[in-house]
């Protein structure tokens, strides 16, 4: 089935954030929408999987140990699969994630924000 996904409608439907939601499935990846807002992705890694971080609305930084990325509105980064990072928000940031469906969320790490699965926005 064809469909045409609007983000805008998909970042209206939920309030919560550090809450992926899935709008799309691109060869076995998971397209997520997400709203982040404060400090609360702890340190992570993920041995196997690089993670793709588009900024939609806001500045997001994305700490690494070596250095520190700045992202905003129209900007991505990809963090190589085994990198240590975490990501924090300059006020209220709006996401779309691009990674594969057995990502863990946050890595071996689990935390306030954990998810094991992720609901479905269509």
């Amino acid at each position: 089935m064809n469909k045409k996904i609007n983000l805008n409608q998909c970042f209206d439907q939920f309030s919560e954030t550090f809450s992926p939601k899935i709008v799309g499935n691109v060869n076995s990846q998971h397209v997520l929408v997400v709203k982040l807002e404060g400090d609360k992705v702890p340190w992570h890694t993920h041995e196997n999987e690089d993670e793709m971080f588009l900024v939609v609305d806001g500045v997001l930084d994305i700490f690494l140990r070596e250095e520190t990325i700045t992202l905003s509105s129209g900007e991505f980064f990809i963090v190589p699969k085994g990198t240590e990072h975490r990501v924090v928000p300059r006020d209220q940031v709006k996401l779309i994630l691009i990674e594969p469906e057995t990502i863990s969320h946050t890595g071996d790490v689990e935390s306030e924000i954990t998810k094991s699965s992720y609901e479905s926005l269509v």
